[in-house]
């Protein structure tokens, strides 16, 4: 018998709730990471099959650009609402709704008949999409701890990178072994598994949900980071860094296909090989980081980027394109802006350590936007020669000069 005024003990039946509420969040690190990375595998998947489908589909080649333009519209207007809604309502019932979403838009691409179907079930994707790449990144900040948050950030990044090293490779073989529809069939497959793994084994890792801020109170955010010379800087650096490689992956099977006679296999290697410059780079922007100054690793960069498009321009208005001389050129530009990329991003984000979400969605955003307008110049501009991709890349390295030297 427990003597009088002793504690009475306690109930051992369960947890106590106060307890179980604080109690850490564990999410496997390889499932963010593949729901990151599903964000842009269905932009870069379908490039080697662009041609493919638009004979299929019997549409002009800058019709069919439409899918990655539009596409890119999409990743860049939806990361400026998933990350308030998720917020608010948790990041697991808001990543299933982008994920189903994102299957959605895939099941209508498989049986499309006509270029204005296939347009509007990419942008469906598009949509769906963009809430993997916003909430896989702030589930591994949510479950991250001050002494591991960069290491969980720093492979999350290197996947990111390989993500369209890879996906051009993948979409050049399937397409080229059973078709281009098959490219949506097995993206729908990965697609499908990976929102089954989401419900059955990922716990929600907002413990902490806000009230949806209004229109005026994210716009003012904005506004305030915009306002910032610094940022203007590095953001606009960044994004152009980010994306202009985009002006070559859109127009990259007719150019290498139709014009260099190169089968869509070869030409997803081809891309790989590019893009791999990109892991390149951030490679040496690791190494780099402690040593360089943010803004002067930015520049060198930047510096690799105009070299390689000038060079590019060169070739190609000396009638002297060919694999090789193409490639080369892509691949130092790519070097370049694996470099560039991460030390503006570093810079960005450390214009307002209070808003940092807010500056890496304007961020999304505004990369997204520069993304698609630099495809659209490539395909508006189209004329069978690398001239319009030089041009663009040479004009996204002179912008990002322009914003650094103000950095």
């Amino acid at each position: 018998m427990a003597a009088r005024g002793a504690e009475p003990p306690r109930d051992r039946r369960g947890p106590d709730p106060i307890v179980l509420k604080n109690a850490p969040v564990r999410a496997p690190l390889p499932l963010l990471v593949a729901v990151t990375m599903t964000g842009t595998v269905a932009l870069h998947i379908f490039v080697p099959v662009l041609p493919a489908a638009a004979a299929d589909l019997g549409t002009s080649p800058v019709a069919a650009q439409l899918t990655i333009t539009l596409y890119l519209v999409g990743l860049a207007c939806g990361q400026l609402v998933y990350g308030p809604l998720s917020d608010r309502y948790g990041r697991r019932p808001v990543l299933i709704a982008g994920l189903s979403l994102y299957l959605a838009g895939l099941l209508l691409a498989i049986p499309a008949r006509s270029i204005g179907v296939l347009v509007a079930a990419r942008v469906l994707q598009s949509l769906g999409a963009c809430g993997s790449l916003v909430l896989g990144r702030a589930m591994v900040r949510d479950v991250s701890t001050a002494a591991d948050a960069t290491r969980k950030l720093a492979i999350l990044t290197m996947a990111m990178t390989l993500t369209p090293a890879l996906a051009p490779a993948i979409g050049g073989v399937v397409g080229g072994a059973f078709g281009w529809r098959a490219v949506f069939v097995l993206l729908a497959a990965v697609v499908a598994a990976l929102g089954l793994l989401v419900v059955a084994t990922l716990p929600e890792t907002n413990r902490r949900p806000v009230a949806l801020p209004g229109l005026s109170a994210v716009g003012a955010a904005y506004l305030r980071l915009l306002g910032a010379p610094v940022y203007r800087a590095y953001v606009v650096a960044g994004a152009c860094a980010g994306t202009s490689l985009y002006a070559f992956l859109a127009v990259a099977p007719f150019l290498l296909g139709e014009r260099l006679g190169r089968s869509p296999q070869e030409v997803g290697l081809d891309c790989l090989l590019v893009v791999a410059g990109m892991v390149a780079g951030a490679w040496i922007a690791g190494r780099l980081a402690g040593r360089v100054p943010t803004r002067r690793a930015a520049r060198q960069g930047n510096a690799l980027c105009f070299a390689g498009a000038l060079a590019l321009l060169a070739i190609d208005r000396s009638g002297s394109l060919s694999v090789s001389t193409l490639i080369l050129p892509l691949v130092l530009y790519a070097v370049g802006i694996g470099i560039l990329g991460p030390n503006a991003v570093a810079g960005l984000m450390n214009v307002d350590p209070h808003a940092a979400g807010a500056a890496s969605s304007l961020y999304g955003f505004l990369q997204m936007a520069f993304g698609a307008l630099f495809t659209l110049s490539v395909a508006a501009w189209h004329d069978g020669s690398a001239t319009p991709v030089a041009v663009t890349l040479l004009s996204a390295a002179s912008a990002a000069a322009l914003a650094l030297r103000r950095a």
